[in-house]
């Protein structure tokens, strides 16, 4: 209160002292003599007068933030020609004119309406002018005058942030620049100490210092340990009028985060760890953990853990988990509970990144003591050998034995082991094991050129723990005997020109041995002693497993002889040897001069006499398209569908269907005996095949023609049926019987109702009652019809 009180005072004051200043302006503008033009002569030689200039002024001044009950005088316009009658009008133009400044046109006072901030505009330019009231006429030209304003401290200091940021590493010496914090001032820095700042701690001592004129903040104390407190809040002020009272004040806060640096080592909390590991576990199974504090973080927090002493190097390892910062202890080989149930391990961790600052400080790193006890487990059987390698001779009789595998029990108990074949890997089963010793021995002749290795697996179990079983892989050798008879590698197949000379070359036989390379090579080549000395042709064994086969005489003739068989016996160099004798095909052929190929073909050198080739060609095709037009002509004619019924000009035949039942059924006891129309050869067991055709031409055999105008139906039916059965080429050879037409005489007529169906003609069939009571129930079908055409 006391300092706003001193304030608007002093603003009193500084209005009383510029309003003081306007007014002797304004009498010395007054006071101040005229400037005095110079004379032109005109028209007519009139003398004119050019007016002098009769109004003059300086700056005008005003002071901001003026809060009085009146407008305030800025200052006055007075031309020399204003004789104060009222005729001279004053008129102000320009930034604020009538608006914020206003002149009265009689006075020429000007005011300032508003209140001004000088912050927001520090000077305004405006025009002055003297018109004549009544005309407007200039009576001077117009001028620009500034109005300045005038500066007061009304704006406190202001940071640039409301909040700052810093960090420090701890343990920083003291000095140590953290952050530089600015703030400015909006007021008139070249007017006074209004804008003169001066910065100070408010809050944040006696850890940091503020520069006061330049506002860098800086540590106070030394050995600051961010683990006791990392985090510090700092207000600083920052004063204008030069830090005296009655100056304006601003304040900014400023959080201060100390860094971490590695000034603490890595502690065990305890000095001994106890763990435990089954026996069965495997390598690179995790045992147990342990962890050393250190209350520093990041990389300077960092802690590598080792194992640098104790009975477990060996059989044990430790890896850091950098997540968690702990030391990992893991299964390194395999234990066994029977031959050391407990170790010791002595473990260091070590920070991985060390300040030199801070060297002093250390050891940099700390050792544990930790203890594992192996606990025992059922464990599996365990062979002797993690593999084994057995040979046996192939061709070794069965039974015969090829080696023995051994597996215990490990544990205590030493339980007694059985042992299996896996017989996945010995699916033609060639080999089998004695459950109770291990021994292998063979089932089959092993045959090494068709298998040279066998790999089988051997199961171990214990007798009273089924589950617990050990597998183990066996690989069996078969070992090359001698007993395959070396061949030769390819078909050979030589040719030799008729007009080849004598002890000349013509081919180069090799041989393959399916044996092993001391079974095969190298290969012997010899010719049969029984033609030791053909008069034809030579060998000769090259000693590398080749032989070369050459020319005796000379003078070959494809005529006389155009193919020759030469043997070639060849041995191997196993023990004992085998050999075998292979053929040699060695064709003559005609060749130039040059000894080139021509033709091989005997008949072709014939034929060579008389015919040349393109006629032999010709004649080839010739009968290539006769052999074509003959399978076109029996492919067609077998596609021709043949009739099922044959009819002949003199010999008319009908088809009868046969069915299995006749006449009136089973209550019919008056119909023909169907046991006459049996087949007669039927009874003594033969019965022709009528499905096929036939691929002879039945001879039918004498005396089994009926007379042509037989009234015995009886035997006439029995004879066509005796026939047909035997007359395997009637169609359609299975049910249907073809009976022959008695003939164009003949009394009874067809038998067919076919015929009489497709006719208009009426027949008379009254003569079937006449042929007996067989066919009684024929003669009542057609012998009514005269009765029905009556009745109807």
């Amino acid at each position: 209160m006391k300092e706003d009180n001193c304030l608007h005072a002093a603003l009193i004051c500084m209005g009383m002292l510029y309003y003081s200043h306007a007014i002797t302006t304004e009498k010395l503008n007054n006071a101040r003599p005229s400037l005095h033009g110079h004379h032109e002569k005109g028209k007519e030689g009139q003398v004119l007068h050019r007016s002098k200039r009769g109004w003059v002024w300086n700056q005008f001044f005003v002071i901001e933030e003026y809060t009085g009950p009146d407008p305030v005088l800025v200052g006055r316009l007075h031309s020399d020609i204003d004789s104060g009658d009222g005729n001279i009008k004053y008129i102000l133009s320009g930034e604020g004119a009538g608006i914020i400044f206003v002149i009265d046109d009689k006075s020429g006072n000007i005011h300032a309406t508003k209140t001004l901030d000088r912050e927001e505009r520090a000077q305004y330019t405006l025009t002055a002018q003297a018109v004549d009231r009544n005309t407007n006429r200039p009576l001077e030209p117009p001028s620009e005058f500034i109005v300045k304003v005038q500066d007061i401290n009304d704006n406190p200091p202001e940071f640039l942030h409301e909040n700052y940021h810093a960090n420090v590493p701890e343990r920083s010496n003291v000095g140590t620049s953290v952050i530089q914090v600015t703030a400015s001032d909006a007021d008139d820095p070249t007017y006074g100490n209004s804008a003169k700042l001066v910065y100070s701690i408010l809050e944040g001592q006696p850890y940091f210092s503020v520069e006061a004129q330049t506002g860098i903040i800086r540590t106070a104390l030394p050995n600051m340990d961010r683990e006791a407190k990392e985090e510090y809040h700092v207000v600083i002020q920052a004063k204008d009028m030069g830090g005296h009272m009655g100056g304006l004040s601003g304040t900014t806060k400023v959080t201060i985060t100390l860094t971490d640096v590695n000034d603490n080592p890595p502690k065990f909390p305890q000095s001994v760890y106890q763990m435990s590991v089954s026996e069965a576990a495997v390598p690179g199974e995790e045992v147990g953990r342990v962890k050393a504090k250190d209350p520093d973080i990041g990389e300077n927090g960092l802690v590598a853990y080792s194992i640098i002493d104790g009975d477990g190097v060996d059989m044990f390892e430790i890896t850091t988990d950098y997540e968690t910062q702990e030391g990992v202890v893991k299964l390194k080989k395999l234990l066994d509970f029977e031959t050391k149930k407990s170790y010791s391990l002595k473990v260091e961790a070590a920070n991985v990144h060390i300040d030199p600052k801070f060297i002093s400080n250390g050891p940099f790193k700390d050792t544990v003591t930790v203890k594992i006890t192996v606990e025992d487990a059922d464990e599996p059987p365990i062979f002797l050998k993690p593999s084994y390698i057995f040979e046996v001779q192939e061709n070794a009789a069965s039974g015969t034995v090829v080696g023995k595998v051994h597996a215990k029990d490990p544990d205590a108990a030493n339980s007694a082991i059985r042992y299996s074949i896996d017989r996945h890997t010995d699916l033609e089963r060639y080999f089998t094991i004695n459950a109770e010793d291990g021994n292998i021995k063979t089932v089959k002749t092993l045959d090494r050129e068709e298998i040279a290795w066998h790999n089988i697996s051997i199961f171990a179990v214990e007798v009273h723990k089924q589950h617990q079983e050990a597998k183990v892989p066996v690989a069996i050798k078969v070992i090359d005997v001698n007993d395959n008879a070396p061949k030769f590698a390819a078909a050979y197949e030589a040719f030799v020109c008729e007009n080849a000379r004598s002890n000349q070359q013509f081919i180069t036989v090799t041989a393959d041995d399916k044996d092993d390379s001391a079974n095969g090579p190298r290969f012997i080549f010899s010719l049969p002693p029984e033609i030791i000395h053909n008069p034809n042709f030579t060998l000769r064994d090259n000693r590398d497993n080749t032989a070369s086969v050459f020319v005796r005489r000379e003078g070959f003739s494809r005529q006389k002889q155009d193919l020759y068989l030469l043997p070639i016996v060849i041995s191997d160099g196993g023990l004992p040897p085998m050999s075998s004798t292979n053929t040699l095909t060695i064709r003559v052929c005609g060749c130039d001069s040059n000894g080139s190929l021509l033709s091989c073909n005997a008949e072709a050198y014939i034929l060579n006499a008389g015919l040349s080739t393109g006629a032999l060609i010709a004649i080839l095709a010739c009968i290539v398209i006769l052999l074509v037009i003959v399978v076109l002509f029996v492919t067609l004619k077998r596609q021709k569908k043949e009739p099922l019924i044959v009819f002949e000009e003199e010999d008319v035949r009908e088809n009868i269907i046969t069915y299995d039942d006749e006449g009136g059924g089973e209550e019919d006891t008056e119909a023909f005996d169907i046991a006459t129309l049996q087949n007669p050869d039927g009874i003594n067991g033969f019965i022709p095949r009528k499905d096929i055709k036939p691929e002879y031409q039945y001879m039918p055999r004498p005396g089994l023609r009926p007379a042509p105008n037989s009234v015995d139906v009886d035997d006439f039916i029995n004879t066509r049926i005796q026939e047909a059965d035997n007359d395997p080429t009637a169609p359609p050879y299975d049910s249907i019987q073809i009976y022959g037409y008695e003939g164009r005489g003949s009394v009874a007529g067809s038998l067919s109702s076919l015929e009489s169906a497709t006719t208009d003609s009426d027949l008379d069939y009254d003569y079937l009652q006449n042929w007996g009571p067989r066919f009684k129930k024929l003669a009542d079908l057609y012998g009514s019809k005269d009765t029905f055409d009556d009745d109807s």
